[in-house]
Formats: C-alpha cells, sequence, structure tokens
C-alpha cells in the first residue's frame, strides 16, 4: 500500500516533492516525517519521527491540498555552506547548510577583498544566488539576510585560489 506523504508532490513520503516558494527554500527547510502508527501499526515506530531537508526540486503536485504541515527547526552542525559554480563573469552561489526556524535566505550580498563595497545578489533559481561581478582571484565575502531578518556575515569564507566546483563551509550559523 502506498504511503501519504504531504502536499509537496509525491506521495510515497520519499523527499523528492515540490519545495515550497519554487526552491527558494531548498536545502534550507526541513520537514518532520512521522508514520502513523495507528493506521499502520506493522510498519510504523509509535513515537518515533525523522527530520530530512529536501534538496531537489520537481514538477509540484496542484491536485493537492496544501497545509504547510511537517515543518521543523532546521539544526544543522558547522556554518553555511557556499558552493562556487559557473565560469568567470557568470558565477552562481549555492548557498546551503541553511540552519534556524528553516527559513530560507531572502537577500544575499557578495564582496570580493579588492572591494569595500557589498554587491546585491540576486535568487537564480532556488538556493543559488548570482552577483555580476568579476571576482576571480579574490578571497569573498557573503553577508546573508534570512526571511525572519536574521543577518549574519561570513567574512573571507573563500580564499582567492578558489576554483569553480568547490565548496566551502563558514563558522557562521543562524540558529533559532
Amino acid at each position: 500500500q502506498r504511503a501519504h506523504a504531504t502536499c509537496y508532490g509525491g506521495s510515497d513520503g520519499s523527499g523528492t516533492m515540490t519545495l515550497f516558494n519554487d526552491g527558494e527554500s531548498c536545502g534550507g527547510r526541513c520537514y518532520q516525517i512521522v508514520c502513523d502508527a495507528a493506521n499502520d501499526p506493522q510498519w510504523c515506530l509509535k513515537g518515533k519521527s525523522i527530520t530530512i531537508t529536501a534538496t531537489d526540486y520537481c514538477p509540484p503536485n496542484y491536485r493537492r491540498a496544501c497545509d504547510n504541515g511537517g515543518w521543523v527547526t532546521c539544526k544543522r552542525r558547522g556554518g553555511f555552506r557556499f558552493t562556487i559554480n559557473g565560469g568567470s563573469y557568470f558565477e552562481p552561489v549555492l548557498i546551503s547548510n541553511v540552519g534556524g526556524a528553516g527559513d530560507q535566505i531572502s537577500k544575499a550580498w557578495i564582496k570580493g577583498s579588492k572591494s569595500n563595497k557589498w554587491e546585491a545578489m540576486t535568487r537564480n533559481w532556488g538556493a543559488n544566488w548570482q552577483g555580476l561581478s568579476y571576482l576571480n582571484g579574490q578571497s569573498l565575502s557573503f553577508k546573508l539576510q534570512t526571511s525572519d531578518w536574521k543577518i549574519v556575515t561570513a567574512l573571507n569564507v573563500v580564499p582567492s585560489n578558489w576554483a569553480f566546483g568547490q565548496s566551502f563551509r563558514s563558522n557562521v550559523q543562524i540558529h533559532a
């Protein structure tokens, strides 16, 4: 018998469901999954649950009702993670390992070591953000704001000898 998951897409509870707000919280929104032991005592452990972070973005299932249920606080180890992708003037940055109340990043800024000015980034897709400056050969700093208005700054988290495809963990995190 197939399981009933939530309004986010698939009915198998696999975690490959459509993410809230077009994937803006990809890697940042946590969901708690609880098996209904009353309806299926053979396969459920009463009172047990797991917490997952959905990191994929799939087509939505608009026929399902959505009650935004199941969101829980994301408990993270370590700081934000910044993965530098793209090439030359196109440098999308995947921001992941976002803690706190499960809120997504609402604003992001980037600053190269050769500048005193923070450049606003734009959301490219999901949790990928991009700036429009040529920052090769510079160490990179990031300033992030969550949808609940918390702001954190990760200074010089990416060294000047970075390469595309590399990922760097900061020493800052948002705690609920």
